[in-house]
Order: structure tokens, then sequence, then C-alpha cells
């Protein structure tokens, strides 16, 4: 663990050079923010909540929305080997061996996380978003059964007509190719998305390709009503290089995991993930009068995912569809916002040996039905002098049923979760621009996802039992002149906290453990100055603790929860070196990471530094390109982005590529 000494340097590096400093376009606090259904300035905007814009999604190389997450306070996106993702929301990657689990997506505003509890955030490209707002902790009372937090992705429409088109290379055979269109008529605007990508990955047994395509239309047939509708479709294939022992790790950090213990390797193995995702939406919404509105949205959505392991071959078949719809009625000071969201889906997971990466010998065989629904009601009261009262409270049901048809008779299993309230209650005083104060109480609810109750070990857990607790929160930002600071305490206690084991073979499981308490700081400041310098930092002090778990003979009370470090910075410099000419650098700590619940092996810190430099230039008034270049952890660190928590044997290590460099070129035509 680094020194208090350390961390203060790191935290005032951060901030440094508070008299130089620059938006490119506006600042924070004057952004929209669309969370909890609110819609106003994130000044005004009583909760926790992190924007990650477009231009910080393009902002190093692009080819990932890694380091854009990253710099929020809050939060931290791993990924183990190229494509495999893991989204961590104030500690909600306890339960997630890989892809992002109890943090509820939504994509332009129907869901897109499953009904089982999965979200395959890995099937997007990065230019399938024009901004994010993450809540952070439970937004239950609005959004369903969740205590990590909400993810609001937009792909958005442009005003202005134009197509965009680039390519960017790097080190470890990384490609990407990926083009966007935007045109239309202000009535009538459609969007599409085109993108191809590749690595060979830093270690052995890391390839990795993906396609995305996406299409966006949204009609106004006149200035009450409009109507939008979106496509998705992503094609992902990784190789899977399963974690290393600290002695394996030590030796060779780029090697694949070797056989073992009457296990293959990963590279005998075949191990690698296939997934392909085709999700659709519509919605339409109607302005009735001056005080009536409502937005009404369905969706459907198919995914396929073939997962030849070292213990197995898993084959998944998950189509699910649903909808959401919301009424708002606005009078004077009144706010009052009801609605409904409906998930079902129908699973399929079959279990097979692996045959060298063929499906074998069939061993288990289970349907899979889910449905979850949640009805909700906010009302919101803006009162003089600056007050605002929001009061929420949702009423929300799960059901799961499995049918293991490959046992004769054939096993049948229920997991229901009925009525479950999780009421939120929120309170800001504004005392003008510098100074917007707030304070909330929320319940948190979060019934175990299908992955967690039938996981890799194909052994259904009938004892599993859904986490909640109640979360206390209390934040100020504000800020004008260039300046904005958001600074968020917060108190989270959980009972029933689900968390992740693996064993031997690599394949993970999920038991209940107890009591945790999540206490938190968070901070994020950002200061501009003319068109020279953009300096931003944010800091994350995370103190999380089980208070009740014991495992047989073994008593973890009072032990740090694995696999979130307790302090982060991330710090940014934009600087405008001539009208043309851009540097953007990035730095980022982690300190040292618990491995495991007895807290006897840890990851070590690491710092991380990256730099692009970016030449912009225009001819003939519609076309206007872009030439750019960079690297990513120029000091060269080695340390691990993504370690398996629990793991049996100690095989926690993942590690990330070392010293790496990119280039690449963007072009724009602007429309007449």
């Amino acid at each position: 663990m680094a020194s208090s000494q350390t961390l203060t340097a790191l935290f005032a590096l951060a901030f440094a050079l508070p008299a130089m400093a620059q938006s490119d376009t506006t600042t924070l606090g004057g952004i929209t923010v669309h969370g909890y259904s609110q819609q106003r300035e994130l000044a005004s905007i009583p909760a926790a909540v992190a924007l990650v814009r477009g231009q910080d999604l393009q902002r190093l190389s692009g080819q990932s929305i890694l380091p854009a997450l990253n710099a929020q306070p809050g939060v931290r996106m791993e990924e183990r080997s190229p494509g495999s993702y893991r989204l961590n929301i104030r500690g909600s990657s306890l339960r997630s061996p890989f892809g992002v689990r109890n943090v509820k997506m939504y994509y332009n505003g129907l869901p897109f996380t499953d009904p089982g509890g999965n979200t395959y955030l890995n099937q997007f490209a990065v230019g399938s978003f024009s901004g994010m707002e993450i809540l952070k902790g439970p937004g239950s009372s609005l959004y369903g059964a969740g205590t990590g937090g909400v993810l609001l992705a937009e792909s958005g429409f442009d005003e202005e007509d134009h197509f965009t088109a680039g390519y960017t290379g790097g080190s470890y055979g990384s490609h990407l190719l990926a083009g966007k269109g935007n045109w239309g008529t202000e009535k009538f605007k459609q969007q599409a998305l085109l993108s191809w990508q590749e690595s060979n990955g830093y270690r052995a047994q890391t390839y990795m390709h993906r396609t995305v395509a996406g299409w966006g239309g949204r009609w106004k047939p006149n200035d009450k009503a409009d109507f939008e509708a979106h496509l998705l479709y992503g094609d992902l294939f990784y190789e899977t290089p399963g974690a290393l022992t600290l002695a394996q790790f030590e030796a060779d950090k780029r090697q694949a995991r070797p056989a073992g213990g009457g296990f293959p390797s990963a590279a005998g193995a075949h191990a690698a993930i296939h997934q392909q995702t085709l999700w659709g939406g519509v919605q339409f919404g109607y302005r009735w009068n001056e005080h009536w509105e409502q937005r009404t949205g369905i969706y459907g959505a198919f995914s396929k995912l073939e997962n030849p392991a070292i213990r197995n071959f898993e084959k998944r078949r998950e189509p699910h569809f649903g909808g959401r719809t919301v009424f708002t009625y606005s009078r004077s000071i009144l706010r009052v916002l009801a609605g409904a969201e409906v998930q079902h889906g129908n699973f399929s997971t079959k279990v097979f040996t692996n045959a060298s990466g063929e499906p074998g010998i069939l061993q288990t065989d289970d349907k899979i039905n889910n449905t979850l629904y949640s009805l909700f009601l906010q009302p919101e009261l803006l009162l003089p002098r600056g007050w605002t009262v929001t009061a929420g409270i949702s009423m929300n049901n799960t059901r799961t049923a499995f049918t293991r048809v490959s046992e004769t008779p054939a096993f049948n299993f229920t997991s229901r979760y009925k009525n479950e309230w999780a009421p939120r209650l929120a309170m800001m005083k504004q005392f003008g621009a510098w100074a917007n104060l707030y304070a909330v109480v929320s319940k948190g609810f979060s019934p175990p996802t299908v992955a967690e109750l039938l996981p890799s070990t194909s052994v259904i857990n009938t004892t599993l039992q859904a986490e909640k607790g109640w979360n206390y929160e209390a934040g100020i930002r504000g800020g004008k002149s260039g300046f904005w600071y958001d600074v968020n305490l917060f108190w989270f206690r959980l009972r029933d906290a689900i968390v992740q084991r693996r064993d031997a073979s690599g394949a993970d499981y999920f038991e209940n453990a107890g009591a945790t308490t999540q206490k938190g700081f968070e901070a994020l400041l950002q200061y501009r100055f003319n068109t020279l310098l953009t300096l931003r930092g944010a800091y994350t002090y995370h103190h999380f603790r089980y208070d009740e778990f014991r495992q047989q003979d073994k008593v973890y009370d009072g032990n740090a929860l694995p696999g979130t470090p307790a302090h982060t910075v991330a710090a940014t410099a934009d600087l405008q070196l001539l009208p043309a000419l851009g540097l953007y650098l990035t730095y980022q700590y982690n300190s040292d990471t618990w491995l495991n619940d007895a807290n006897t092996d840890k990851a070590t810190s690491f710092h991380l530094v990256g730099v692009k430099a970016q030449y912009t230039f225009t001819w003939s008034g519609r076309w206007r390109a872009g030439v750019f270049a960079g690297a990513d952890n120029l000091l060269d660190q080695t340390y691990s982005l993504g370690n398996d928590i629990n793991a049996a044997a100690g095989r926690y290590y993942n590690a990330a590529p070392g010293r790496n460099f990119y280039a690449g070129f963007r072009v724009r035509l602007d429309g007449r």
C-alpha cells in the first residue's frame, strides 16, 4: 500500500496548475443529464453521476472505451485480454468473473442488460456511443434490480450531416477500421456505423476480432410526437489465455496458462469465446399538452455464445425481449413520473466435454425461463430558494426457472423474489453556481444472475440468495469560469453479498458472504483556460470490508473485499500547442489490490502514463482530417489489469501489455 505522503503527492499532481485549464466545449455542469429521468443540468441533479462524452471516448487511440471510463472517480474498467471486459462501479465486479454484472445498462433508453442479469458490453464499438452517464450506487428505485449502478449509453443524432472514417494500427497486431454516417432532414434523421477490429494480443492465446454494425433512425412528424428505432449487431471472437500463478507471472508474464493438475493448457483446450448479439428497439414519445407526456419502447434481442474452456465446452442461446414505459406529469413546482419495465427470456445452455476446442459428449442441457418486471413512481418538488426534493420507489419481481432436460426425470428448480420494494429519497440545496449540496438515501436489491445460479461448474446453485442493502450518500458540486468540482461521500451496507470463487479448472462459482460495509470518497476537479489547456483529476478512496463472513472454519470478519483497490488517481492534461496541433497526456495510479478473501495475496500498485499527439487540417471547406500517434504504459509497468479473485492455486494474474504504440488517421466529410 502506498504511503499517505505518496498519495497526497499524487493527488496534488492530478490537480496541479489550476490557473491553466480548458474544456473543449463546455463545463460539465452545463451538460444535460437524463439519469433518474430528470433531464436537467448536472449541477442540479441530486445524485452521484459520472459523465463520459464523445470526445472523451476518442481522446486517445479510440480502440477501447476503457481509458474514458477509468478517468471517472468510483469507476474502474478492466480488460484481461482483448475483448474481455469487466466493469467495476464501487466494487460491483466482486461477482463478475468476466463481463458486466450487477450493473444495469440501457442503450438509447431501452434495456440492454438481459433478463438473466448479463450485459455484453464488449459487443459495442467505441463509435457506437455518443456519450454515457454512469449512475453510481443503487438505482433500483427507477431502473429495476441492482446494487452496483446504472450505465445509460446513447448513440445520439448529430444535427449536421457528415460522414467519418478512420484507421488505427498499433503494437501486437492491433487494427481498427471504422466508418460512421449521419444524414437526413429535421423531420427524419438516420445514422449508420460499421466497425472492424483485430488484435493479436500481448499474451499467447489472446487473438481477437470484432465486427459491429449499427443503424438508428428518428422521425418527428410534428412538434408533439417522435419515433426512434435502433439496430445493433456485434460479432466478437476472442481467445482466453487463463490466469497465471505468481511464479508463472514472474517467469513469463506473456505465456498462457500451462497444463497442470490434470487439466490441459489454455492453448491445448483452444480456450476462447465467440459471441454474437442482435439487438433492436423502437420507441414512441408524445407530449399531450403542457403537463402530460409519455415515452414507450420495446426491444428484442438474441445472443449466441460458445465457450470452449479448460473444463468444458459451453453453448448458450439467449433470446429475450422487453419494454419500458414512462408517463410524466409536470405542473408548477411538481413533477411526477410513473412507469413500468418488463423483460422475459427463454435461454438454453448446453455443456459438453471439450474435445480440443470442439464440443464432445453432452454433460448437461438446461432450459432457462426468466422474467422480471418493475413498477416505479417518482414525484419531485422544485421548491423556492433552490430546494429540490425527489422521492422514488419501485416494486420488483423476478423469476428464474431451470429445467435440466439431460436428466431423467428432468430436474426442475425455480428461484423467485417477489414484491421487493426499493425506495430512494434525495434532497438538494442550490446555493448558486459554486455550491450545490445533495443527500441521498436509497435501497438496492439484486437477485443472482442466471450465470451465477448456473455457473461454469454446471452445478445449479439452489441456495444462493439475493443481496440487498441501504446506501447513504452526500455530495457537493459546482463551479464557473472554467472551473468545476464534484465530490461525494457514501456508506453502503450490503447483506448476503454475492462473491465469486474459482476452482482448480478455472471455473467460477458463487456464494453469499454475509454482510459487507462499503465506504468511499470520490472527487473530480476540472479547470479550463481559453483554448490552451484542460486539466482534469479524479481521486477515489474505497474502504470496503466484510462485516460478517465465515466459511467453514475460516473467519473473514474485518477483511478487505478483494478486487477493488483502496486508492486510485486519474489525471489528464490536454494542450493545444498550435491551432492544428494537440497533445494529450494521461496518468493513472492504482494502489495494491487484495486478491482473496483471506487477504494473503495481492496485486501490487502501478502507475500508467499515456500520450497522444494529433494534427488536424481542413481543405475544400467540407473536408477535415487528422493524423495522430501515441503510446500507452510509457513507464513499461508490469501489472495485471483484471485479476481472477479467489482463484484456486493462486491463479490470479492476467498480464496487461507493456509499453505499446499506435498511430492512425480520421477523415470527415460534412454535408452541404
